[in-house]
């Protein structure tokens, strides 16, 4: 069983920055993989990014590439998306969610485990 809560997010003007954690409880936190998704108003959830369990390797979607960076700390048992350069159409509530294994993945029915969410607004 692993528990994770995001933080970080936040209200930034268009082009900043912004961190966000996710932090998990449990045992073994180094064999899950990671992915991150959001949801912006009125729409699906979407793929942002994914991490595999040691930190080795990591996808991104393409609107979000080369702007985003995911990355973790197990010996903190937490998973960052560092997001640089930010747009308005970035704004949305952010989740990650954690499955067992070593490899990353980026479809939703893929994921056992999943935060609640942290707001991340970016004004124009």
């Amino acid at each position: 069983q692993v528990q994770l809560v995001e933080s970080g997010g936040g209200l930034v003007q268009t082009g900043g920055s912004l961190r966000l954690s996710c932090a998990a409880s449990g045992r073994a936190f180094s064999n899950y993989a990671v992915g991150w998704f959001r949801q912006a108003p009125g729409k699906g959830r979407e793929f942002v990014a994914t991490i595999n369990s040691v930190g080795g390797n990591s996808d991104y979607t393409d609107s979000v590439n080369g702007r985003f960076t995911i990355s973790r700390d197990n010996a903190k048992n937490t998973v960052y998306l560092q997001m640089n350069t930010l747009k308005p159409e970035d704004t949305a509530l952010y989740y990650c969610a954690a499955r067992l294994g070593y490899q990353m993945a980026n479809r939703e029915w893929e994921y056992d485990y999943w935060g609640q969410g942290t707001q991340v607004t970016v004004s124009s």
